[in-house]
């Protein structure tokens, strides 16, 4: 499957653990969730993840959001 096919729908969230640069599948599929928004991020997409934390997110203001709170809450 190249980046311009769409994925299957019947596409299974992947198990990943999250390494320094880069990530490992430990359970196949074709996407994880966002820790913050909840929203799918195509494996082939994921860009921003948490070592530390072992979490995902889709957006560098979704990183933010995760690990400065406060600054949401103006």
């Amino acid at each position: 499957m190249n980046r311009f096919e769409r994925f299957p729908s019947s596409s299974r969230e992947a198990e990943v653990r999250y390494l320094d640069g880069d990530f490992r599948v430990v359970r196949p599929g074709t996407f994880v969730r966002c820790a913050v928004t909840g929203q799918p991020i195509p494996l082939d997409e994921l860009r921003y993840w948490s070592v530390d934390l072992q979490e995902a997110y889709s957006s560098p203001q979704a990183v933010m959001a995760r690990l400065h709170p406060e600054r949401g809450a103006r």
